[in-house]
């Protein structure tokens, strides 16, 4: 049985490598081994900042909400609550867009909240 040489298919594996890692500094663009080191090491920080991202958004949506609501004179957890127990089932993202582009809406559903939330007072 003839001896087969992998040329093709290391010189394939080594250009998928530098292909994916251009535009790195040094020789992180350059030699294999340090390509796919900072390969795996770019995978590990994209894979964490995926989650990091959602999270960073969540808190700025909090933050775009609550300082709304501390402009119609209630508190964040407050009018969350009275959305919860009114079943309005509206995303932190949808109420943090409705807070900047609609105000009007905003303000009825704070209305709506602290309905439900003296409405829930009274019959307790």
């Amino acid at each position: 049985m003839p001896r087969v040489r992998k040329g093709s298919a290391t010189v394939k594996a080594r250009k998928r490598i530098l292909r994916a890692a251009r535009g790195y500094w040094g020789t992180k663009h350059r030699h294999k081994q340090q390509a796919k080191v900072a390969l795996l090491r770019a995978g590990q920080y994209a894979y964490r900042d995926r989650r990091n991202r959602r999270r960073d958004f969540r808190r700025l949506w909090i933050t775009r909400i609550s300082a709304a609501c501390r402009m119609r004179g209630t508190r964040y957890s407050r009018f969350m609550n009275g959305l919860s127990q009114a079943g309005v089932a509206l995303n932190r993202k949808m109420l943090s867009q409705i807070a900047i582009e609609d105000p009007a809406t905003f303000d009825a559903l704070v209305t709506q909240s602290e309905a439900s939330t003296t409405s829930c007072k009274a019959s307790a």
